[in-house]
């Protein structure tokens, strides 16, 4: 895989849209609905918390004209980390499951479409290759130190310290 800082997370997106995709399929059991949300709740946590530690902030730095996108995404984030703490401690089977499970879908997607479309061409065209790639290798760093769950301190705390500051 490319250590290109944009590469990386349009490939964490990726693999977020497939396990959407599925979730949404009709034939798909509750079963199987939980082991999805389950896995989109690893997956979000990790690439949460590697934009909020690495990639925000650095654009930030790096590209202060990126300002208020930096600062939209940052509560695009709070509002998906608020519907997976909510889900982690849900059931399949309890009432609201499928419908807040479609609130984050709906609010993740039009946040990585935004990301997609918008933001990630901005932050390529105003930083270099290098740049790109000394990102990536920041982010691969802090994927393997990043939170697995919401449930662990620090993915809350960090998410709530890059709204606040």
């Amino acid at each position: 895989m490319s250590n290109d800082a944009i590469v990386i997370l349009r490939e964490d997106h990726k693999e977020v849209r497939a396990l959407f995709r599925e979730f949404q399929r009709k034939d798909v059991t509750q079963a199987r609905k939980g082991q999805i949300v389950k896995k989109v709740i690893e997956l979000l946590t990790v690439h949460t918390y590697i934009e909020n530690e690495v990639m925000y902030p650095e654009v930030r730095r790096l590209l202060p004209d990126l300002e208020d996108d930096v600062l939209e995404s940052y509560e695009e984030h709070h509002v998906a980390d608020v519907l997976v703490m909510e889900l982690s401690t849900m059931q399949p089977s309890d009432e609201r499951f499928d419908a807040k499970t479609t609130v984050l879908i709906e609010s993740v997607t039009h946040h990585m479409d935004e990301e997609e479309s918008d933001w990630f061409p901005k932050v390529r065209e105003g930083l270099g290759r290098t740049q790109l790639r000394e990102l990536g290798e920041q982010l691969l760093a802090a994927k393997e130190r990043a939170p697995r769950s919401p449930a662990q301190p620090s993915a809350l705390k960090k998410a709530v310290d890059a709204v606040v500051s």
